[in-house]
């Protein structure tokens, strides 16, 4: 078996920006400060066949070929597919069973990029958007965030949509802003169902459940990152929003590539950065306000 100097995971990864990320960490990891070595990506897919066929576009991808990126090719990565359904617990538990059988030691990034956008908005868009989006990133978090070794990075992809802005009370707004655990986020995100279930949401919340477990995800990914430094773990932890990206999910729309959606992520796994807790867009720090 190949030993690796370094491990990395990419949820969601088998098309769009998820796709696009897996390709561009190949590309740009020979430059990377964490080059130490060959590089194993992991791209996962809720569907097998996608999944295959995802890392095949992979294999046989021309600039991927033309950089020498792969190992196949005489570069310093290699991509495996593993299932993983985000929103399944179980699918989660034997997803990080077995990163933990495979690399005992521990893995160097993990990059939460799988989510969904329904149309819509009722109280059965709002449980499954949440399910998905927030509460699947927060269990892939706690499942994998104690295996990543020193030095690793955590990046969680939110959304621009998830800024607060003032679609939101200024109760609820300030408790977003001033949580310490990830417990307080998801009591919000419960009260967030709860009100829409009731039809009493909109004295204190957007009409957008995307966006709602996106402002989840951020503020989340914020404490866990207090959490984790105040026990003195040396893990990069940072959230961010890709850009509005041409993909499935947008319908097309979208003034980024998905190549140019994978940037920040990207940046945020592998790249030179300071910040902890922190939102970032378009390579830099944003506000989540």
């Amino acid at each position: 078996m190949t030993a690796y100097a370094r491990v990395g995971v990419c949820t969601g990864s088998n098309k769009g920006i998820g796709l696009a990320i897996v390709r561009q960490l190949a590309l740009q990891y020979p430059r990377s400060p964490l080059n130490s070595g060959p590089l194993l990506i992991y791209l996962t897919a809720r569907n097998e066949e996608r999944g295959q066929a995802a890392l095949e576009s992979i294999k046989l991808d021309p600039q991927l070929k033309r950089a020498k990126a792969l190992r196949l090719h005489g570069g310093l990565t290699d991509v495996k597919y593993l299932p993983l359904d985000i929103d399944s617990k179980q699918s989660i538990e034997e997803f990080a069973a077995k990163i933990k059988q495979e690399h005992p030691d521990g893995i160097d990034f993990l990059i939460n990029n799988a989510a969904i956008a329904m149309d819509g908005f009722n109280e059965n868009v709002a449980k499954k958007t949440l399910h998905c989006n927030y509460f699947g990133t927060l269990e892939v978090t706690q499942q994998l965030l104690p295996h990543i070794k020193d030095g690793g990075r955590l990046v969680n992809v939110a959304s621009l949509a998830g800024q607060l802005g003032s679609r939101y009370s200024s109760s609820i707004r300030s408790r977003f802003l001033h949580a310490k655990s990830p417990e307080e986020i998801s009591q919000l995100m419960e009260e967030f169902s709860t009100a829409v279930s009731k039809g009493t949401h909109q004295r204190d919340w957007p009409s957008a459940a995307y966006a709602v477990s996106k402002a989840g995800v951020i503020g989340m990914t914020k404490t866990i990152a207090e959490q984790s430094a105040q026990k003195g773990r040396k893990v990069l932890i940072n959230s961010c929003c890709p850009g509005y990206v041409k993909t499935d999910m947008t319908k097309g729309g979208g003034v980024k590539t998905p190549d140019q959606g994978a940037q920040t992520p990207v940046l945020l796994a592998i790249g030179n950065i300071k910040g902890n807790g922190q939102f970032w867009s378009n390579e830099k720090i944003s506000s989540w306000e």
